[in-house]
């Protein structure tokens, strides 16, 4: 029977493209695609589809979808389901999965390169440092979609762990009002906008810089921000893990006994 893939493209560099994902879009008869996020040009290449198989369902509700999904496989085709960077973050394919179990249509989920990752390498960050932290959050402030109370800015914040925080960028003043309840006013902070595209720009600040700058450069959309100590990687250079340290003796070198 055929299958429908949920396909991370990554966050807009058509070489992060994965192998797996490049096969699936080969093999698809119709693809959907995520426009307003998702270049064409990363997938173009790979299909030879004409443009009335592929589909941009920006403007389209999630039961339009499925309908051209449900179509589709019936009519025996492959689906690629082109989501930006990957699916399990952000990517709304809970609702459409949901969907497809309804209806007994397989499918399956490629990974793809997070924005969060794509950023960690622009900035040549690690999320983690050993000494520093040991944990990254991944959140958003509440819009369309409600955050649970427990999971506000203000209550992470208390972990001043490193925080990778999407979709918000366009709440900067609450952001960083929300922040400085618990991390200190310096704590550096990086903005990266439209990581992976031609146009992509990194910010490196302090946390009482954040407003401003996102107001002075007018940036209002497809941004990260990223908060921690990790962000000013010239401030951890006594920062060693294990992994490579002869004087320990528990496991082996080239373990992953950190």
């Amino acid at each position: 029977m055929p299958i429908v893939s949920f396909i991370g493209a990554g966050p807009g560099d058509p070489k992060l493209l994965t192998l797996k994902a490049v096969e699936r879009i080969q093999g698809a008869g119709l693809i959907l695609y995520a426009g307003s996020l998702v270049p064409p040009e990363i997938f173009r290449p790979h299909t030879s589809l004409p443009e009335e198989r592929i589909i941009n369902s920006a403007t389209l509700s999630l039961e339009e979808n499925h309908a051209h999904i449900k179509t589709a496989i019936r009519q025996g085709s492959n689906v690629a389901r082109i989501h930006t960077g990957d699916p399990s973050l952000y990517g709304a394919i809970n609702e459409q999965m949901n969907l497809l179990d309804a209806d007994g249509i397989p499918y399956e989920v490629i990974p793809g390169v997070s924005s969060a990752m794509a950023a960690a390498a622009a900035l040549k960050i690690e999320y983690t440092s050993p000494g520093v932290t040991q944990t990254a959050i991944f959140t958003r402030m509440a819009g369309k979609t409600p955050v649970p109370e427990t999971e506000r800015l203000p209550s992470l914040a208390s972990h001043q762990a490193t925080m990778v925080i999407f979709l918000s960028v366009g709440k900067a003043e609450e952001v960083q009002r929300d922040l400085l309840t618990y991390y200190p006013p310096h704590t550096p902070v990086a903005i990266v906008y439209r990581v992976g595209w031609p146009d992509e720009a990194c910010y490196r600040i302090t946390l009482n810089q954040l407003a401003d700058t996102v107001r002075r450069e007018k940036i209002n959309r497809q941004s990260l921000i990223i908060v921690g100590r990790v962000v000013d990687r010239r401030s951890l250079r006594d920062s060693r893990s294990r992994l490579y340290d002869k004087t320990y003796t528990h496991g082996y070198r080239g373990s992953r006994h950190e």
